[in-house]
């Protein structure tokens, strides 16, 4: 691994790599959309009533008259504040102020987080927030929601180019020229912070592509099975029949055939088509991924281990509890899941009295070619945005927060911990102390409970910075991130998130087309026979037309020739 400054020393000498470091090497901001029709402006600092009282920079220990662009200014004031910050995942359940991590950064900032989840959906409970006018300081929410663009649009949170202008120009120093401009709105003003934020120059670059889709198999039955070949329909519903026949039970209880994470939306559709390698686009025109004939035939296939009495649908059915509650207990033989969920699950299943009962990646499904999955990689809308709402009292302090934890010294307190607690320097890099390395490979709960290092608070995580940082990963866990790695489509990050949010019409569109899909395809799989599948699928094809798919069509299409554009900058 090479020091963040070797790093960027050596891709600076590197023409090709100017896009990377306008918009990843430096923590990008971002936006779900590229083509934003936000004409809202968001007032100036100065003029909103929260913003009026600016802190006596003058009296600071520092002895600066103001904030500069050379600075940090987080360093003028860090008498305590209270700052509220909404993690937009209601499986979020990390506190501040226990941790190790957390009670130093605190101690050296001033600034004490408060931090609030959601108790359902992330989308409905920001809604109500803005209808009551009534938010946190600062809020990440997944930067596909649509809450994110109605808190731009309706000028529920600052930009955050104008609050770095008046309170912190330093912003601008580890935000990134590049970044402000890849991501700004149509009013000038970018709004959000992501984090996991990738272009594929940096995954070209450096080899990390952040690609998290996996098809998973657990090891013990799949090997007993003789590695059975999941890649056709015929060794699919074959590798289920045996798993029928010889291993329905474990442990006294029933085995789950199939897991999709987030079922329909996400696991059975986006994520099935990656698995088979459905194109995003055919000679320049968006493809319309959901009728490719290799992505029909194998909800057939599906259909068809229903038929059989193979799976059944507890997979679109069961809740996050009983999710997790199957998956700790080894009680699913294949998933498509994110590897990146397994991370805690797989080294305690590997040290429980039966260690082969962890899960590693394979092939799974392929479409009728046999090409390999073309997997999402990481991209430049990142996973989460941070935002600072204007019902905040300190927008002052917030957005030198932000600036803190966006700088490397911030993402090295948060993802390492205090020096010679936590981590020292060996040969010139931090190295974090074994034996917190050996917790986080045998119980990385208590790791980032008690010491809250690594990845406990990700809201502003950087890979760029953090990555060279992380201790090499467990067997169990690297299989599964090589697997993901070796199939990730570098280039495809620029399709994810084509499809229209937000309250206009065409957003309106595809949220009615979105939820009748939903609906649609577990009818789908338990159609009695494939005559009954092909009229409810016909069916669907005329409703979502009805909907306005051709207007959906036309704006994902308008959307990624925008980013295109943006790209050939």
């Amino acid at each position: 691994m090479i020091p963040s400054m070797t790093l960027a020393s050596r891709l600076l000498n590197k023409p090709s790599t100017a896009l990377l470091l306008a918009s990843s090497l430096l923590l990008g901001l971002t936006a779900c959309s590229g083509n934003n029709n936000n004409n809202t402006a968001s007032p100036s600092p100065s003029s909103s009533p929260s913003a009026t009282t600016q802190p006596s920079d003058s009296a600071s220990p520092s002895g600066e008259a103001g904030p500069n662009a050379d600075e940090a200014a987080w360093k003028l004031d860090t008498s305590p504040v209270d700052l509220t910050w909404f993690v937009g995942a209601n499986w979020y359940a990390h506190t501040w102020g226990d941790s190790l991590t957390s009670k130093y950064v605190t101690e050296k900032t001033g600034v004490n987080v408060k931090i609030e989840v959601p108790s359902g959906d992330a989308n409905e409970q920001m809604t109500l927030m803005m209808t009551s006018g009534q938010l946190p300081d600062l809020i990440s929410m997944g930067s596909w929601e649509t809450a994110v663009k109605k808190l731009w649009e309706g000028g529920h949170v600052y930009a955050l180019n104008e609050l770095a202008d008046q309170y912190d120009p330093y912003f601008f120093k580890v935000a990134g020229d590049g970044t402000l401009k890849w991501y700004k709105q149509a009013d000038g003003n970018t709004y959000g912070v992501p984090n996991d934020s990738y272009s594929p120059n940096l995954m070209h670059e450096t080899g990390m592509t952040a690609a998290n889709q996996t098809f998973l198999v657990r090891k013990d039955l799949y090997e007993e099975m003789g590695s059975p070949d999941l890649t056709t329909p015929e060794g699919f519903l074959g590798a289920l029949q045996s798993l029928k026949d010889n291993y329905s039970k474990y442990k006294g209880q029933t085995i789950s055939p199939f897991f999709a994470q987030g079922n329909v939306p996400y696991g059975m559709t986006e994520y099935l088509q990656n698995l088979l390698a459905i194109p995003f686009e055919k000679d320049g025109k968006v493809y319309d991924r959901m009728t490719d004939s290799d992505y029909i035939k194998w909800l057939k296939t599906f259909r068809t281990a229903y038929e059989r009495k193979l799976i059944n649908v507890d997979f679109l059915v069961d809740s996050d509890t009983q999710v997790e509650e199957k998956t700790n207990n080894a009680r699913y033989f294949m998933m498509v899941r994110e590897w990146t969920g397994m991370t805690a699950v797989n080294p305690m299943l590997a040290a429980s009295a039966n260690p082969d009962s962890y899960y590693i990646a394979v092939d799974g499904p392929q479409n009728s070619n046999g090409d390999s999955a073309k997997l999402f990689p990481g991209n430049m809308d990142g996973w989460m945005v941070t935002m600072i709402s204007k019902s905040t009292k300190n927008p002052e302090r917030a957005i030198r927060f932000l600036t803190y934890l966006a700088s490397e010294e911030g993402q090295r307190d948060l993802f390492l911990g205090k020096e010679g607690e936590t981590w020292t320097t060996v040969d010139g890099k931090p190295q974090l102390n074994a034996d917190l390395v050996q917790l986080a490979d045998t119980d990385i709960a208590t790791l980032e409970k008690d010491y809250g290092v690594l990845d406990t608070y990700w809201m502003m995580r950087n890979p760029v910075i953090v990555n060279q940082w992380r201790p090499e990963k467990a067997p169990v866990i690297k299989q599964m991130e090589d697997f993901a790695n070796a199939q990730a489509d570098i280039d495809s990050g620029i399709y994810k998130g084509l499809d229209p949010l937000g309250d206009s019409d065409v957003a309106v569109a595809w949220s009615k087309i979105s939820q009748n899909w939903e609906e649609v395809l577990p009818e789908l799989i338990t159609a009695k026979d494939e005559a009954a599948f092909d009229k409810i699928f016909s069916s669907f094809l005329e409703r979502r037309d009805s909907y306005g798919f051709a207007q959906v069509m036309e704006y994902r299409q308008t959307e990624l020739d925008a980013r295109k554009a943006k790209m050939a900058e």
